[in-house]
């Protein structure tokens, strides 16, 4: 699917799953939406499943914008208490469309218990309240992790509100960042499981030794550890003045903490000239981007600053920048600091949504699933990899994802043509109704009334958003009944296969799992 067959199916206010390989451009197509939305004066938030992910696209983690915060569980009491704080309940109400980025990292519970939320403050028996859901991400790349205290995480398309949600996939095709066919070739290798023999040779020809890996140019760990014991170990070799930069923190401590998780600059920030550094933040107007890489050759007269050179050439004075928690005007915590990092290294996990030319990478320790994939894919060319060592796990990737992936190029597939087949007229009055039914404004686009037409009859009630839903989802909400559980009790007792059971109960196996569970018969 094309970037402009994503953002016509966005505009007609279906939820939507907006996914595709590395490069391929769905962050420019959210951000293209968002721009529509803006234009029509729709309401909308915009949210990541880690604080990382959400400074990359200017907004708020899902926990803190839903206020569930660490919550793992939420019974009545609890919702009862997030719907009657009034800052979460305002944001919650006020928007329109809710997207959430870096899906693939998002635990599947958590999903389930902000739709609770959603539902509870909007009071609307739609999914979300009747919020158009939007879920962007790539589940070949880094997946949810559980904490200690809780069970196994699941992925956000195995719980059963994404059954509920059947979110219309878009996954697009086309590819922005990799310049090299050959490089692209391996990469969809290692999403299609079919890296073989001939696709490690080509990989094989970028082991380095370690004294031969490039100077300055950024490396990529599985562990903290690496990253903190190399940058620290570099800049230690430089001579001359150190420069430190503490944090300023202005706000509640469980949100500056939150903003300080989520922020690529340390709380303080060590630089010497001849420091390789990393831009942290986006200031196009400035000259530098989130991944932005480049040497500090100065500071300035007055205070102090950074003097950063990149690897274009340009000269840019780095000055404090601020990552906040706000609603509208009011700003509820703040903190500022250099938007730079040290980087001659840094995780894999945190280059998640970096570009880069080119990279040092040790994939010998990596541990998880999409570890290797990712630290791959920030690279334009293969001629930009520098491997120090590599593992079996480095080209792996998720079974689970790797099974529910076909089902998601080939629905994908069926939208294009679905929404191809609409005629222009119904694609101009989806779009319309979205607009009205979400407060929005367009040029010529009014409210009927239930005015009488020249022949007398009541005009044509604009369809609701349910009526929306239901025609691009006719099964949308749809409850289980009594009979429905029997049957899957008895299927799952006589060892019945996922695919048997989803297959005689029209339900997607995350959904069959969810209710297997609260029937309290485990999983499958």
């Amino acid at each position: 699917m094309t970037q402009s067959e994503a953002l016509a199916i966005l505009r007609t206010g279906a939820h939507v799953f907006l996914t595709g390989e590395a490069g391929s451009g769905k962050t420019y197509t959210i951000n293209q939406y968002t721009d529509y939305l803006r234009k029509h004066e729709i309401e909308f938030a915009v949210t990541a499943s880690t604080g990382i992910a959400a400074t990359h696209i200017h907004g708020m983690t899902l926990h803190s914008w839903s206020g569930i915060g660490v919550q793992s569980e939420l019974d009545d009491e609890a919702l009862s208490h997030i719907a009657d704080n009034r800052y979460v309940a305002k944001r919650i109400k006020k928007a329109k469309v809710l997207i959430i980025d870096e899906v693939s990292m998002l635990d599947g519970h958590v999903l389930s218990l902000v739709e609770q939320v959603c539902r509870k403050v909007r009071k609307v028996r739609l999914p979300f309240g009747g919020l158009q859901v939007v879920l962007v991400g790539d589940f070949f790349q880094l997946p949810p992790v559980s904490k200690k205290s809780q069970s196994a995480s699941t992925f956000a398309f195995e719980s059963e509100i994404w059954d509920v949600l059947r979110p219309t996939v878009c996954y697009l095709s086309e590819q922005h960042r990799q310049e090299d066919q050959n490089f692209l070739n391996i990469l969809t290798a290692i999403r299609r499981n079919i890296f073989d023999e001939t696709h490690f040779e080509s990989v094989r020809e970028r082991i380095i030794e370690y004294k031969d890996a490039p100077d300055n140019m950024t490396r990529l760990y599985a562990h903290n550890e690496n990253v903190d014991l190399l940058n620290a170990n570099e800049l230690k070799r430089l001579s001359g003045k150190t420069h430190a930069y503490t944090m300023a923190l202005r706000g509640p401590e469980v949100l500056t903490s939150a903003l300080i998780r989520g922020c690529l600059s340390p709380e303080r920030l060590e630089l010497k000239i001849g420091a390789s550094v990393m831009f942290t933040k986006n200031n196009q107007g400035v000259g530098f981007v989130n991944g932005t890489l480049g040497t500090v050759v100065g500071f300035t007269d007055d205070k102090k600053y950074p003097i950063v050179k990149t690897r274009q050439g340009v000269k840019i004075e780095a000055e404090p920048m601020e990552w906040v928690i706000a609603e509208g005007d009011e700003v509820f915590a703040k903190i500022t600091q250099i938007p730079l990092r040290l980087a001659w290294a840094m995780t894999i996990h945190k280059s998640q949504g970096v570009s880069l030319d080119a990279a040092v990478m040790d994939l010998s320790r990596v541990f998880e699933f999409g570890q290797g994939y990712v630290a791959l894919s920030r690279v334009r060319t293969l001629s930009g990899v520098h491997l120090l060592g590599v593992n079996a796990r480095a080209f792996e990737v998720h079974p689970t994802v790797l099974l529910e992936d076909e089902r998601f190029r080939s629905a994908s597939e069926e939208a294009v043509l679905a929404y191809a087949k609409l005629p222009k007229e119904r694609v101009q009055e989806l779009e319309k109704n979205f607009i009205i039914l979400s407060g929005g404004k367009m040029k010529h686009a009014k409210k009927l009334s239930k005015a009488k037409t020249r022949e007398g009859e009541p005009k044509k009630k604009e369809a609701s958003s349910l009526e929306v839903l239901r025609e691009a989802h006719p099964q949308a909400y749809r409850p289980w009944t009594d009979e429905e559980a029997a049957i899957l009790k008895k299927m799952f007792e006589r060892g019945k296969q996922m695919k048997e059971i989803a297959e005689k109960l029209g339900r997607k196996p995350g959904a069959i799992r969810s209710r297997l569970k609260k029937l309290g018969l485990g999983s499958m």
